[in-house]
């Protein structure tokens, strides 16, 4: 996990490309809200998960919301996942 995701929040669910090089973790955090974050991993990284943007600051009611924003706001993920 992201140094920028906050140890108390659950990945529900990441989208990974086909060749494992983006990712979005899709979480919940204990106040009942959801959040989402891109990630990259590149060679000279040693392969660790950076993450792209600031998604996760944002706060959304249910999962459904987020899966809305994450497709909305990351433009790879509707082809490698049936969000």
């Amino acid at each position: 996990m992201s140094s920028r995701l906050d140890p108390s929040w659950s990945v529900l669910n990441s989208h990974q490309t086909f060749d494992g090089t983006r990712c979005v973790d899709v979480f919940s955090r204990p106040n009942g809200t959801f959040g989402f974050e891109e990630f990259r991993r590149d060679p000279e990284d040693r392969g660790v998960w950076t993450p792209t943007a600031y998604f996760s600051d944002h706060e959304y009611a249910s999962v459904d919301e987020v899966l809305v924003a994450a497709r909305r706001k990351v433009g790879w993920l509707g082809s490698v996942s049936d969000l």
